[in-house]
């Protein structure tokens, strides 16, 4: 049991395809390497796949997916997990997405920039519509979260576009 990113072990990914003559095979089984774009002792990501069309192509050679954080191109997907270690926070940000999202171990609160909170918990989902959103990990243990998040249009209100946050490294 590996782990770069938490007591968490680095997650393994699995990847079918064909062969010219239309066989079912195995193209991919690895750990793709976390991305700590926070430094070691932040959260981090892990990206399994990306197009940059939906609907995607089934043949189109495999992506290279680099070490950037998730966001879906306007009118792609992305799939990914988050890490986020105990006691850790990620700051309020707005995706343009729509974020289709597991927690797979651990807990998480959401806070809202209205002030609301909610504790997810290992099992239970969110989606997240393109709202101003802020993660804080108030448990003992790291908390994996799975995502599918699906490019969206920017959301207008009274004739104002929001718009997506940029993330910076904390200072």
């Amino acid at each position: 049991m590996s782990s770069t990113s938490s007591q968490l072990p680095d997650a393994r990914l699995v990847v079918t395809g064909h062969t010219a003559d239309g066989t079912s095979v195995f193209t991919y089984d690895d750990t793709p390497t976390p991305f700590f774009p926070f430094g070691p002792a932040g959260s981090s990501f892990t990206t399994f796949h990306a197009s940059s069309t939906v609907p995607v192509s089934n043949t189109a050679p495999f992506p290279e997916l680099g070490n950037t954080l998730p966001r879906p191109p306007p009118e792609g997907v992305i799939f990914c997990t988050t890490d986020i270690r105990a006691g850790s926070r990620a700051p309020m940000h707005r995706t343009l997405s729509i974020d289709y999202t597991v927690i797979l171990s651990g807990e998480i609160v959401c806070i809202l920039d209205s002030g609301e909170e909610r504790t997810v918990k290992a099992g239970e989902f969110i989606v997240q519509r393109g709202t101003n959103h802020a993660w804080h990990n108030r448990s003992e243990e790291t908390c994996r979260m799975l995502a599918v998040m699906v490019g969206a249009e920017k959301i207008v209100l009274d004739g104002k576009a929001l718009e997506e946050t940029v993330i910076k490294k904390p200072e």
